[in-house]
């Protein structure tokens, strides 16, 4: 049986791993009594631990929300991977010195056998660029503002803010936060026309908390997922191209992810293909990855990035 100070620790570490336990399932685990449990729980709130507790044959402990941030007790697992996360997260900036202090907490008190593991891995592992499907940086959004976004959306505030497409401030209803492709997008409503919107994070400046709310009008199927896939192709990127395709919508939409772009049909030898990117590169990779032939007569910048590749294609073949 263990003693009582590390009882207490293992009791505490399993309150961690799920959001309840019977007080027969804690005697189960650390084999004493449920009266010990008992007691070990009130011990636990001695110390500070907010421990809730509901009575009944339903009955269950619950570790509650306190104060102050509780010590984490980890198994081995579990700290190599957080260890091995905080090293390789990347994506948000303003986090990187305290992902670096966070790593640093951890590794101090690693047991030596798992101290050894973080940094073998780390020794013998090179971490490859994110983005490899595109000549773009990846943009970096600030946790600042992912948390402020996050808070407005819980709290039901309009949000306001100046976006780089737009001339004038928008006020929205903000609904969800959507990360794809290593972008963070917002989905938000129009309080005047009830029109939805995707937002580019990396495009939007926040202006100062309206502290308003708003009653709540869900988007309707409440598939803000598959909302920001599909208006992402004609509002989320920096160029936006219309390519008339010479085959059926159908066969088009069996070449490519109903995410790349929205696919019109003409007639049953043509539709129109409605796509974009960061970058006239990535645009041109995509129209060449369809494997059909195609127009493009917007916008002119891509028109003439075209003609320059297709010249250059055409002089690797003719000087072989």
């Amino acid at each position: 049986m263990l003693e009582t100070s590390s009882r207490l620790l293992s009791l505490l570490a399993l309150l961690q791993t799920k959001p309840a336990w019977t007080g027969s399932e804690l005697a189960d685990r650390l084999d004493v009594s449920t009266r010990t449990i008992r007691n070990d729980i009130e011990r636990l709130r001695e110390l500070g631990y907010p421990v809730d507790a509901v009575r009944g044959p339903a009955g269950y402990y619950q570790l509650g929300a306190g104060a102050k941030l509780p010590p984490l007790l980890l198994d081995d697992e579990e700290a190599v991977a957080v260890a091995v996360g905080l090293r390789t997260g990347s994506g948000v900036a303003g986090i990187e010195e305290s992902s670096a202090r966070a790593l640093a907490k951890l590794e101090q008190v690693l047991p030596h056998r798992l101290r050894r593991q973080v940094t073998a891995l780390n020794e013998v592992t090179s971490k490859g660029p994110d983005n490899t499907g595109s000549n773009v940086p990846d943009p970096e959004v600030d946790a600042a503002v992912l948390a402020t976004i996050a808070s407005a959306i819980r709290d039901q505030h309009y949000l306001r803010f100046e976006y780089a497409s737009a001339e004038f401030p928008i006020r929205i209803e903000p609904y969800r936060l959507v990360s794809w492709v290593r972008h963070w997008y917002l989905v938000g409503r129009d309080p005047a026309s009830g029109a939805w919107s995707t937002y580019r994070v990396d495009w939007i400046d926040l202006r100062m908390p309206t502290g308003q709310r708003f009653k709540p009008t869900p988007l309707p199927g409440e598939d803000y997922t598959n909302f920001v896939l599909r208006d992402v192709a004609t509002t989320g990127w920096k160029v936006h191209a219309r390519i008339t395709v010479f085959a059926s919508a159908e066969e088009v939409l069996s070449r490519i992810h109903a995410a790349v772009g929205v696919v019109e049909s003409v007639d049953e030898s043509t539709c129109v293909l409605v796509t974009g990117a960061d970058s006239m590169e990535v645009v041109a990779v995509y129209i060449g990855m369809l494997g059909l032939d195609f127009q493009v007569t917007e916008p002119p910048e891509l028109v003439d990035h075209l003609r320059v590749i297709g010249n250059r294609y055409l002089r690797a073949i003719s000087e072989h």
